[in-house]
Order: C-alpha cells, then sequence, then structure tokens
C-alpha cells in the first residue's frame, strides 16, 4: 500500500504555529483542513447553533411550511413516507414527533425493501388512502419518484417530497420538493441528509408558528444518527447537528433509543462518537429494513413505552446478528466469483450478481469487495423471478451517479450519490449491463487510480502523543467524511514483546516503542501482517490515535491501518 502524507504550505504552518503556540504537528492539520483564521478556527471548534442557516432560503419551503400548516388547522391526516436505511427511519421519525408536538394528525410508512423497494411505492400511497391521509411527506426519497407523485395525486394526496439525492433535469409534481441539490436552489449547504432535510423543514414551521426552537433541538440526536450513518461530509450545518445531537443523545430520554446505545454497548457516561454511532448503533437499526420490517425502526425511535422500547432492541440486535451471518455467507460467495469471473488486471471494476444473495446486505458486500480490490463494485442480489436489486460502492476518482447515469440502457431504475448508490435491473440484461459499466469505468480511471492508497496528515513522533495533543484531537470531532479523524505515520519503532493474534485469527494487539515512549496497537483485519512484526526489526505504522476504554481504565492506544518493515537508511 502506497503511503502519501499531506503537504500544507510550509510557511502557513509555520504562520499557524506561531499564531496560536501549538506544535507543528496541530499546526500541519489545521493547515489541511483550511482553518486558518481566527474567525473560522473558532466557528469550526464552536459549532454555534446560531451558524445554520436560514431555513426559508431553501427552495420551496414557503409552500411545504404552507401546506402542512394548512393541514395541521383542517385535522387533515398526514402520512410520512420513509426510506428504510437508518436516514430514512431517522428522518420519518424526526417528522413524525415534530409533527405530533405541533398538534398534526400524524402516522408513518416505511416500504418493504424487497417487496416494494427504494422510493414511494403504489402500496404506499393506498396505505395513504386508507388513512383517508390528505398529504404525504417523503423522508430522503421522492425526488426522481414522477409515476409515484403522479399517482397520489391522481388519488386527491397531495406529495410534498424532502430528499437529498441528485435530482435529474426533470422534477416530480408534487407541491413543494425540499433538496438543496436542485440547480436553482440557492441554499447555502447542499450535502445535508434526509434527516437534515427534515430538521430544515421542521425549523421552517416553528418559526413561522413562533414556536420554541427547543422542540427541533430535542429531535437533533435523531438528525445526528442520521447524519453520521449517512456518511455525508462531516462540515458545515452537519458538523452543527451532530457536534449538538452527540450531546442530545446522550441526556436523551427517548426510551427506545436508550435500550439501542444499551444492546449496542455504547456507555453515555462517556462522549459518545460518531464511529459507535456508525459501527454499533446504526447496524441495528438498518437490521430492521435489511431483513424484514423497517417500521419497527420508527417504532422504537419514537414510542414512549418502555416496555415495548426495550423489545424491539433486542429484536434488532438479534436480526443484526442474523445479517452478520448472511453477510458474511454473501461476502465469501462474492470473494470466490471475482476468482472465477473477473479479471483484476483488466477489469477497472467489479459487477456481480446472484440468486443467492440477500437484496438486503448488497450494500455492505460492495463495501466489502471494494476495500479487498481497491476499485468501484456493484453487488446485485436477483430473486427467482430475475428482478435485482444492487447497490454500489465507488472509488475517489469515479462519480458512481454519473456511471449509472452514462450506462443506465439496461437499468429499470438506479439513484444515489457519486460514492454510494443503488439499481435495479432484470437478469435478462445482466450482461450487458456489466460490459456497458466496465467499459464506462476504463475510460475514467486509470491502473494508478486503483491502487490501494493510505492518505496521511503528517508524521508523528511517539514523544509527541501526550495529554494536550489528546485534547486537540477531540476539540477536533465529531469526525466523518472532509474531517476524518487524522492519520500519523511513525517511522522506526521497535515492536515492544509478543504480538498476539486475537479475535478470529483476522486482528492483531502489539506493542510499539521508541526511546522511553510506548504505546499499545490495535491492527483490524492485519494479522497477515504477523511476521513483520516478529522479525526484530523496526517497523513503520499508519495508524490513528484513539482512547480504549476497558473495564473502567482509559488508555492512549494506536488503531494501525497499515504495517511495513522500516527500510534500512
Amino acid at each position: 500500500m502506497k503511503w502519501i502524507f499531506s503537504s500544507p504550505n510550509p510557511e502557513l504552518v509555520s504562520e499557524i504555529q506561531k499564531q496560536y503556540r501549538i506544535p507543528e504537528t496541530m499546526a500541519s492539520i489545521l493547515a489541511e483542513r483550511r482553518l486558518t483564521s481566527s474567525k473560522v478556527i473558532n466557528t469550526f471548534f464552536d459549532p454555534d447553533l446560531q451558524n445554520l442557516h436560514d431555513p426559508f432560503s431553501m427552495k420551496n419551503m414557503d409552500q411545504a411550511v404552507k401546506r402542512i400548516i394548512h393541514a395541521i388547522k383542517k385535522n387533515e391526516p398526514i402520512m410520512v413516507f420513509g426510506d428504510y436505511d437508518v436516514d430514512g427511519t431517522t428522518a420519518a421519525s424526526i417528522l413524525y414527533t415534530g409533527l405530533l408536538n405541533m398538534g398534526a394528525e400524524v402516522s408513518t410508512y416505511i416500504p418493504n425493501r424487497e417487496k416494494e423497494g427504494y422510493g414511494m411505492s403504489d402500496l404506499g400511497i393506498d396505505t395513504a388512502k386508507k388513512r383517508d391521509a390528505n398529504l404525504i411527506i417523503t423522508c430522503d426519497c421522492g425526488t426522481n419518484d414522477f409515476d409515484h407523485v403522479d399517482y397520489a395525486n391522481a388519488s386527491g394526496i397531495d406529495v410534498i417530497i424532502t430528499d437529498h439525492h441528485t435530482p435529474g433535469e426533470i422534477l416530480p409534481n408534487a407541491v413543494a420538493i425540499l433538496n438543496p441539490k436542485q440547480k436553482d436552489c440557492l441554499y447555502p449547504f447542499k450535502e445535508l441528509c434526509g434527516g437534515g432535510v427534515a430538521i430544515k423543514l421542521l425549523s421552517g414551521l416553528v418559526e413561522t408558528l413562533n414556536l420554541s426552537f427547543n422542540l427541533v433541538y430535542d429531535l437533533f440526536d435523531l438528525a445526528a444518527l442520521g447524519t453520521s450513518a449517512d456518511l455525508v461530509p462531516m462540515i458545515d450545518e452537519n458538523r452543527i447537528i451532530v457536534f449538538h445531537g452527540l450531546k442530545v443523545l446522550r441526556k436523551s430520554d427517548r426510551p427506545g433509543l436508550r435500550e439501542l446505545l444499551k444492546v449496542a454497548g455504547v456507555d453515555i457516561n462517556h462522549t459518545i462518537s460518531v464511529g459507535q454511532v456508525v459501527f454499533n448503533v446504526a447496524p441495528r437499526i438498518n437490521a430492521a429494513g435489511r431483513l424484514g420490517d423497517a417500521n419497527r425502526s420508527v417504532q422504537l425511535l419514537t414510542t414512549t413505552d418502555k416496555s415495548l422500547a426495550k423489545m424491539i432492541a433486542l429484536d434488532l440486535d438479534d436480526e443484526n446478528k442474523r445479517r452478520q451471518l448472511i453477510q458474511s455467507q454473501v461476502v465469501e460467495e462474492a470473494m470466490l466469483k471475482v476468482n472465477a469471473e473477473v479479471d483484476l488486471k483488466r477489469d477497472h471494476a467489479i459487477v456481480l450478481g446472484s440468486y443467492n444473495w440477500h437484496a438486503g446486505v448488497v450494500g455492505i458486500a460492495a463495501s466489502k469487495l471494494k476495500e479487498s480490490f481497491h476499485r468501484p463494485t456493484i453487488i446485485i442480489g436477483f430473486d427467482p423471478e430475475g428482478n435485482g436489486k444492487g447497490s454500489a460502492r465507488s472509488v475517489s476518482k469515479l462519480n458512481l451517479y454519473q456511471a449509472l447515469k452514462e450506462t443506465s440502457t439496461q437499468l429499470v431504475n438506479y439513484g444515489g450519490h457519486p460514492m454510494a448508490a443503488g439499481l435495479s435491473l432484470h437478469s435478462d440484461n445482466f450482461e450487458s449491463f456489466r460490459t456497458d459499466f466496465l467499459s464506462y469505468v476504463e475510460t475514467q480511471l486509470t491502473q494508478k487510480d486503483l491502487e490501494p492508497t493510505l492518505y496521511l496528515d503528517g508524521e508523528i513522533k511517539l514523544e509527541d502523543i501526550h495529554t494536550r495533543f489528546m485534547t486537540f484531537l477531540e476539540k477536533l470531532s465529531p469526525f466523518g467524511p472532509h474531517n476524518m479523524r487524522p492519520k500519523f505515520g511513525a517511522f522506526q519503532l521497535n515492536v515492544d514483546g509478543i504480538p498476539k493474534i486475537i479475535g478470529n485469527g483476522d486482528h492483531i494487539r502489539f506493542k510499539v516503542k521508541s526511546g522511553n515512549k510506548s504505546f499499545p496497537v490495535i491492527g483490524f483485519n492485519l494479522a497477515h501482517k504477523y511476521q513483520d512484526l516478529i522479525n526484530e526489526k523496526p517497523i513503520d505504522l499508519a495508524f490513528v490515535v484513539e482512547i480504549n476504554r476497558w473495564r473502567g481504565q482509559e488508555t492512549i492506544q494506536l488503531n494501525a491501518r497499515d504495517i511495513r518493515s522500516s527500510v534500512v537508511a
């Protein structure tokens, strides 16, 4: 794996170092993140609610707010239609709870992943009719649902779309579309997730109705879950929402959230991190939609019944364990298919499909293969009739949404973002699509673009890792895309003691030492580096620095990203 170190302007680093009296390592991190002026630094390190943008600068906010207030005053039933992932279910929970607190008659609906697929559905609209709902508000979906919006309109139901997915040239015939990515939308921040857009809609409502903003702020915990899980850029409003939302989460009296954190092993007595949300909490929320009924997630996040909350949380925990088993089988089979069907010397992407793969885990499988083979990956699961649902994951140099748009002739549907997307197609068209997609990717990527690369913030010496440095790292959080936890490289380290293979034989634990300074190291999926650690020669280590909490003790730990033998000078 190639290591590439960031190279901020040395003069700028020196200037920051002198101005704020901080070590060069810290100054380099600030320079790389373009945190150079006092105003920008203060805004970054103190994510103030006052820096949230005016909700009415989002296109169509006036129309959306007016229509919803009309429904509230006339006691018209409203149905919130969410997506089945974490962002969609948390966004639906945000709107349901917020509208309920404003006096609305409101219900929720989450489609079945396998039976209805992504986005609005005829079944969902028919359900709205049965509930006598005159208004549907979508969450995290709807931007490209032309036919379904027309069907709702023909059924006498108005539709307000709240979404963040990339719009096409033509938009659905909705009462209002709230999506900051619309070409003519002047909203200053384009990277909100579905939950973020839901928060802006509620903000517009409370402002118009002269209600307390606390009604919205109390829902920041749910917005933080969706924002973290959807991996949107952790800057601007997303940073503010997550910064405050994680604080609200620790104190939340929502029984469902408290039970969910408990089964996920998250200790609310300590600071909750984005990593804990992404790796511990989100998979359990997602498990409901991957293998069963995602309406359970909304029920969990909105119920006030403690016993029901505990039952659902335990149910989702069991479901997540079942998802892990199914996922491991799909990943193992997909790995075998790569060996049988993919020429890694020629193919710049991986496109695989099978009748044996559960559509609920193909996204996770695509992520695993992309990480293993360092190229765009599409994994598709087909039902017995040949209808396929797939997920795609990309590398930084390929805009996945654009790639699917350019090769969409054989697709039934597609949508998503530059780095992650979903699609559907029939098995009869699979080979033609695979040929088209591979041909397109070959025009966009070179072999160099597919080379495994680790981007590091800088070199660090073990002696520079101390309490002040850890405080600085903590202030940089919450971490996420565009503000990742800093990664460092350290050279000529000695392995201290005997390394241990842990877990299922995939992970490794050891200590490194330089001078009088020593730190424990954990290396997930790095057990294959064991030989480099026992040859009694110095190593180079790429890692992030973190706090490890175990049995009431807190220690500084290096979480390895790569290990290699040091080059002899």
